[in-house]
């Protein structure tokens, strides 16, 4: 689906029901409210923003709206999760959508990924090249960030797209930033920093976020819980 700003797509947990209201996964970068800081994490935030849903060709297939930022932030990830007015399978009877389901594994390294994005509808085929143990891009940092092979060529626009897993269909992780200029750890210039500290700066290389630990920490009726065993994603 296409944001004003940033792509983002229609999710659902394995627990997830027809019934729920829908969640829709973009970017904590991607707000309409801005950037959250380093340390800020945003939960039930009202919001009405509008969606645009796409057709498999990239037509318009209609219109959605947030009832509210469910969860955002951009510490240790760099993540949005919205929850919508309709539910999934009302989304489904309207305009024929179905979600993308959330895996809730690690993704393996070497896999095939695409990545779908709804603001140029496009899609980048490459594969997982392998994860940085930190990212730090400017004040931000995220852990575990997938590193894309250089054919994933994304751009701004990219960003909240869904990276899916073809042999699955899952979303694993999603796309939020590439370096672009060679900068060191500066805004659009990610650099990795190993276990021992050691800074690497990958030149037109691109990244995503982890999605399964957001699977840890949805609950019935699809809401956002911090303190389910197993949930890892900052609190407040």
């Amino acid at each position: 689906m296409a944001l004003s700003n940033c792509s983002g797509s229609v999710v659902r947990t394995p627990g997830s029901a027809d019934t729920d209201p829908a969640l829709v996964l973009s970017n904590g970068h991607c707000l309409e409210s801005g950037f959250p800081g380093a340390g800020e994490v945003i939960v039930d935030q009202p919001s009405t923003r509008s969606f645009t849903l796409l057709t498999a060709s990239g037509g318009s297939a209609g219109t959605v709206r947030a009832s509210k930022v469910a969860y955002a932030t951009m510490t240790d990830t760099d993540i949005s999760l919205y929850q919508l007015t309709s539910t999934y399978a009302q989304i489904q009877s309207a305009y024929g959508i179905k979600a993308l389901q959330l895996s809730d594994s690690h993704p393996t390294q070497g896999s095939a990924i695409n990545v779908v994005s709804g603001y140029w509808k496009k899609i980048y085929s490459c594969n997982i090249d392998g994860f940085a143990y930190r990212l730090k891009e400017g004040d931000w940092t995220w852990k575990d960030s997938v590193r894309y092979t250089s054919a994933c060529n994304t751009i701004g626009g990219t960003s909240g797209s869904p990276v899916v897993d073809p042999a699955s269909g899952k979303v694993v992780a999603v796309n939020n930033t590439g370096n672009e200029d060679g900068g060191r750890c500066t805004l659009n210039n990610p650099c990795e920093v190993d276990e021992n500290g050691t800074v690497t700066v990958r030149q037109g290389i691109n990244y995503a976020q982890q999605t399964y630990p957001l699977t840890k920490c949805v609950t019935t009726g699809n809401k956002i819980d911090l303190n389910l065993a197993g949930c890892v994603l900052p609190k407040p």
